[in-house]
């Protein structure tokens, strides 16, 4: 015989209706529905006393309540619960009825351990099984900075993209993008991609950028922030940027070890690159996945990366600020505070290379030759070169710190420099170094003369007025002749 299941009150009724209705035997009945007699037998007894009210369920006196034990039974119950690494509730179970039978103690079920398990707070048990990284991540409370305008606050972070690209040499890797984003309006101020692994030289080229203003029309944003937010990396930590920022008057602001909550922003900007651009790609990889075959290469990429920015993250409603992005980095007439030159902006950011020496035929860099007829009067000379590693066409040169001039590489630039102005440059060259050496020789000579003329005057004075001697008498020697005898 099956054992009955849960039935409402009016479907008690309607199986003993036709016992009480058309004297149907109640063992008839019993055996049509795989009841027990005795069951039927109580349901038609309660619904003669009380009705559909009798037939109702009824509740245990005891329900909501477990056995009572000890204080000191059920501390032992949550120690073991708490304890890392995590053992189950049955080994629980077991262990506490050892303590238990030690201790003369009622022996507590199964079910009351679970129940004592179960009431224990969650972040009590993530503390204590996974440790305080976990339980920072999940229930601690944070802060999160909020701006009150346009570049106000920037956040800068880095983060490998989900999609392999090919390389210089062909191979497939993944590459790392640095973002900078605007904290009130959720734009991209600059960024900055490289297989490289992120380094101090990557924010200052996404900073550049950032604070430069675009090529295109349509990506307005620019300006200098008042605050740059980001990670502890020693990237974010070098000289480098620290120099940069007391330049340019940012204040650097990191968050705390360990809590990256506070970065919330550029976060969630990853996540939309992935799942809106990334996904809809060849090479796309997601995490703990096996590179497939890359097909297209950074040069490629990068274009299709920016044009996701201006064409469709900038221009769509953002679910927290209500807007699109640009359209709230526009609001208000705001005017953004902007560098004095981007020749100044370089000096700061660029990369700072070790001095090179100007050749006879240019600067030689990374294998490339670069020229400028400003350098013809620099030959020899030692200089800095900053360089833009996204476009190795130019450096700019600088001599005691002081910008100099753009040296182009004529084999990666359409720009060339013809035999006539290098000819020229070397005739000017020559002309000012003539013009220097005789001025210096003229110079030399009046000196010299000058010199020559007050140390004949000097050895006149200090020498005595002596007179000439006489000249000797000629003495005439006479010769004797001797005659033999």
């Amino acid at each position: 015989m099956k054992k009955p299941h849960i039935l409402s009150p009016l479907q008690k009724f309607s199986i003993i209706q036709p016992h009480l209705e058309d004297d149907v035997s109640l063992s008839k009945i019993a055996k049509h529905q795989d009841i027990g007699l005795s069951t039927l037998k109580k349901w038609v007894q309660f619904y003669r006393l009380n009705g559909l009210k009798g037939l109702k369920r009824k509740q245990r006196s005891d329900k909501g309540t477990r056995q009572k034990i000890s204080t000191e039974l059920e501390e032992v119950v949550e120690a073991l619960v708490l304890r890392k690494p995590p053992i189950s509730l049955a080994a629980i179970h077991r262990k506490i009825v050892e303590v238990a039978k030690e201790k003369e103690e009622q022996i507590p079920t199964y079910r009351v351990i679970r129940d004592i398990a179960q009431k224990i707070n969650p972040a009590l048990l993530l503390l204590a099984h996974e440790g305080s990284k976990a339980y920072n991540q999940q229930y601690e409370l944070i802060f999160r900075r909020e701006a009150s305008a346009p570049n106000k606050i920037w956040q800068a972070d880095h983060t490998p993209l989900d999609i392999v690209l090919l390389d210089e040499n062909g191979e497939s890797r993944k590459p790392w993008l640095t973002i900078i984003i605007d904290d009130y309006s959720r734009v991209i101020s600059g960024y900055f991609i490289s297989f490289d692994h992120p380094c101090s030289i990557h924010v200052a080229l996404a900073l550049r950028q950032a604070i430069w203003r675009k090529s295109n029309p349509r990506w307005q944003v620019c300006g200098i922030p008042e605050i740059l937010y980001s990670d502890n990396g020693s990237d974010f930590k070098s000289k480098h940027i620290q120099q940069v920022a007391i330049d340019l008057k940012i204040q650097l602001k990191n968050s705390i070890p360990g809590k990256p909550q506070g970065r919330g922003r550029v976060e969630r900007f990853f996540l939309t690159t992935t799942q809106l651009l990334l996904m809809n790609l060849s090479g796309y990889t997601p995490p703990k996945t096996t590179f497939p075959k890359a097909t297209m290469t950074l040069e490629e990429f990068t274009p299709l990366f920016e044009n996701f920015i201006i064409e469709n993250y900038h221009q769509r409603i953002h679910s927290t600020i209500g807007m699109p992005p640009l359209v709230r980095w526009n609001e208000n007439s705001f005017l953004p505070r902007l560098a004095e030159s981007l020749e100044q902006l370089d000096l700061l950011l660029l990369t700072v290379v070790k001095p090179r020496k100007v050749r006879r035929d240019g600067i030689h860099f990374k294998t490339f030759r670069y020229m400028d007829i400003t350098l013809a009067a620099f030959v020899g000379e030692s200089v800095t070169i900053r360089f833009n590693p996204r476009d190795l066409a130019e450096i700019r040169v600088y001599h005691n710190d002081q910008f100099l001039c753009k040296a182009v590489c004529q084999e990666l630039a359409s720009y060339t420099i013809s035999l006539k102005e290098i000819i020229r440059a070397r005739q000017k060259r020559k002309r000012e170094l003539r013009k220097v050496i005789n001025e210096k020789k003229s110079l030399l000579d009046v000196v010299l003369e000058s010199k020559t003329e007050k140390n004949i005057a000097i050895t006149n004075k200090n020498e005595p007025d002596i007179k000439s001697p006489k000249p000797a008498k000629k003495i005439r020697l006479k010769l004797r002749l001797c005659k033999r005898g």
